[in-house]
């Protein structure tokens, strides 16, 4: 058995750990690959599956060097285990921060390739031949010489019991079969077929449903409830409670919600009651001048700045935002004297586990998390509080109970993506070139809370990230950041970092370029001769979008234009040109989005292609209609009606070029919507002449006078 060990934090347990999930007489030369004596090969995927292709793209790794079909691999969730799945970029157990191909890349390979070189030795043995003279191919070690062949199976037994080697070849890209081609979604067929388990669909015997509420403004407290008229409704077993929540236990989810709605809990509302959007925005606002954390700094930026007449500045702010899965938040929960099962979907199922059980004074191994498909993440089950919840209600109850959040309660129960408040300027030289750039940024640290390693001299470098290190050569530029946090938690969205200051970035960018009087396209060009691959990302995507052509109003009286923006952040180079128009009414319609992405060494193309595709549509979602508002303390939204997103009909044509490189493997999850934020922004600019620097956009700001 060999455990694959990852820096940071090598770990003992590792090898024990690998041989219990490989079982009895199985060959398992790695934590992530079982093969047992009929051939079938079982791959145990370090990653959950949300929709973003994994199951498939991470598999392609281990196939190629294995030298199997990706069919003929039967893909297992992994249990909780940060010893053994933990991504080796962030130490634990996480899927995020578009990490699964960066982290794996090579260490999947490799195991692959550790299994290829045991069988092929294995059969060489039996064979009495050199290593060196057979080959895999197909499930099969073949001697060419002789034409024998024997299947992976028939060999297990005999390569679990060889030495693990401790270097193995890997291939040459030049030699790949599977990697780099459009692979079929290995989940797809049993999505169809409705036989995929997500965490709403799990089933146990004799099983009890619940409807949960909370209190609705944080740090509130539970006041009363009416429990004789929720047990009045007929199938309504039990009323389950903690200090901030409570539960009506029911025969199903439908008459749990109606013995809620029955229940009428009042709340006290607590410190927090008088909490608004507006009370926020304007503590955020009267903190600008305070001391702030230099996150980057270079030259002298403050002195051209203080000396210059001709400062341009403008100030961006951006809101709250929710995550809105499409999957509801759920949680199965059963505990008895051998401990508690979990079943659920989370990003981070160790940390899930753990969670519940220093909840429950149990030790980890006592508690059972089955982790399962996810219908959506985006972060917001990067959280573990629907499961810790889920647990503190259920030890008031005995029997499985499985805990469904109706939307309404997740939207207001969110762990939001931060407002923030960005404040900009710039002195432009001689040739209408930025000499000085300054930037401040105001906002919540989820770092500081989530992942606390993450700050460097104080900085949360995820909440700069994307503000510092601008692929643009600026001689003089400094950005500070201020932590403001509002009374509630915040949480990641889809690249927190990004998805706020690829916004700010390329707008302001846009900003200089027409206070230069220069396009847009050129003045980026101009200023990025030291990021070849940026450049390329850039000019591919305007030559595909046709940015040297006028564009056509689509309908009598309708204003159209073109904008654009580049990133190169999650290891990835990007590039988007939105085509907007713009009713009479401030209506704003996204027609066309053509992306030009560099990720490096692509795994699985169709993989790709989708993941910018969906990432532009949750991009066009946020940046047209998102936002979260408070008043009282509670959240104002609560379902897609006024926490909306993007219907089908409403979907732009979305073109995305490829660009074929050699270069390791970067981050493709959060790209695409980051990089739409501004595109549009900018469109929008050059079709009205208006410039939107609060989001998201309001069409009132856009009516034709």
């Amino acid at each position: 058995m060999l455990g694959i060990f990852f820096p940071p934090g090598r770990s003992r347990a590792a090898p024990a750990a690998a041989a219990a999930i490989a079982g009895n007489g199985a060959f398992a030369p790695s934590a992530f690959l079982r093969i047992d004596g009929q051939g079938v090969i079982a791959f145990i995927v370090p990653k959950v599956e949300m929709g973003q292709g994994t199951y498939t793209s991470i598999p392609m790794l281990l196939a190629e060097e294995l030298e199997v079909d990706l069919a003929s691999v039967r893909i297992e969730h992994s249990p909780p285990n940060d010893a053994l799945f933990r991504d080796p970029l962030l130490g634990e157990q996480v899927t995020g921060g578009s990490l699964a191909i960066r982290a794996f890349w090579e260490p999947m390979r490799r195991a692959g390739a550790t299994a290829r070189t045991m069988l092929v030795t294995a059969a060489a043995t039996r064979w009495e031949v050199p290593a060196s003279s057979c080959r895999a191919e197909k499930g099969r070690v073949v001697h060419p010489e002789t034409g024998r062949t024997l299947a992976y199976g028939e060999l297990a037994a005999e390569a679990a019991s060889l030495p693990v080697p401790e270097q193995v070849a890997l291939k040459d890209p030049k030699d790949f079969k599977l990697i780099g081609t459009p692979a079929k979604r290995t989940d797809s067929l049993d999505k169809i077929r409705g036989r995929t388990v997500f965490g709403i669909d799990v089933r146990l015997p004799q099983l009890r449903y619940a409807a949960v509420a909370a209190s609705p403004v944080y740090g509130g407290r539970l006041q009363s409830v009416d429990e004789a008229a929720a047990l009045a409704v007929d199938g309504v077993s039990e009323i389950l409670r903690t200090q901030d929540s409570v539960a009506v236990v029911a025969t199903d989810t439908w008459t749990a919600k109606k013995g809620l709605k029955a229940l009428s809990p009042t709340w006290d509302d607590g410190p927090h009651a008088s909490f608004s959007s507006e009370s926020l925005d304007a503590a955020m606002a009267a903190a600008r001048p305070n001391p702030a954390l230099t996150a980057q700094k270079i030259g002298a930026p403050e002195e051209l700045l203080a000396r210059s007449r001709k400062t341009i500045s403008a100030s961006y702010r951006l809101p709250f935002l929710c995550h809105t899965a499409m999957e509801p938040l759920n949680c199965t929960v059963q505990i008895d004297a051998s401990g508690c099962d979990i079943w659920t979907g989370s990003q981070v199922p160790a940390r899930a586990r753990d969670g519940a059980a220093r909840l429950l004074g149990l030790p980890p191994e006592n508690v059972r998390l089955h982790n399962q498909y996810l219908g959506g993440g985006f972060g917001r089950r990067l959280e573990i509080d629907y499961v810790t919840q889920a647990v503190a209600l259920a030890q008031r109850a005995k029997g499985p109970i499985k805990f469904t959040w109706s939307r309404e309660e997740d939207v207001q129960h969110d762990l939001l993506r931060p407002y923030f408040h960005n404040y900009l300027a710039a002195v432009l030289d001689d040739n209408g070139m930025p000499a000085a750039w300054s930037h401040r940024l105001i906002g919540s640290s989820v770092m500081a809370r989530w992942f606390p390693g993450y700050f460097k001299d104080g900085v949360d470098l995820d909440a700069v990230h994307g503000a510092t290190n601008l692929p643009y050569t600026i001689p003089n530029f400094v950005m500070e950041y201020l932590p403001f946090e509002p009374p509630m938690p915040t949480g990641n969205w889809r690249g927190v970092g990004p998805s706020h200051n690829i916004y700010v970035v390329e707008s302001f960018i846009d900003e200089l370029a027409a206070a230069a009087g220069k396009d847009p396209l050129a003045y980026r060009l101009a200023l990025l001769d030291k990021e070849p691959r940026v450049k390329a990302v850039l000019e591919l995507a305007a030559e595909n979008a046709g940015w040297s052509r006028p564009m056509q109003p689509r309908r009598s009286g309708v204003r159209t234009g073109r904008g654009l923006s580049v990133m190169r952040e999650f290891g990835a180079y990007l590039a988007q040109v939105v085509e907007v128009s713009v009713a009479d009414d401030g209506e704003v319609t996204i027609d066309r989005v053509v992306c030009a992405v560099d990720c490096g060494q692509i795994v699985n193309p169709d993989t790709v292609i989708a993941q910018i595709q969906g990432g532009a549509v949750y991009g066009a979602s946020a940046v047209l209609w998102g936002e979260i508002t408070f008043k009282a303390g509670r959240v104002q939204q609560s379902n897609f009606h006024d926490a909306r997103v993007m219907r089908i009909n409403e979907c732009p044509r979305i073109d995305v070029h490829l660009v074929k490189s050699g270069e390791a493997p970067g981050g493709i999850g959060e790209p695409g919507t980051a990089g739409l934020f501004p595109a549009v922004t900018n469109a929008i600019f050059a079709a009205t002449g208006v410039r939107i620097r609060d989001l998201p956009i309001r069409p009132q700001l856009l009516q034709r006078a």
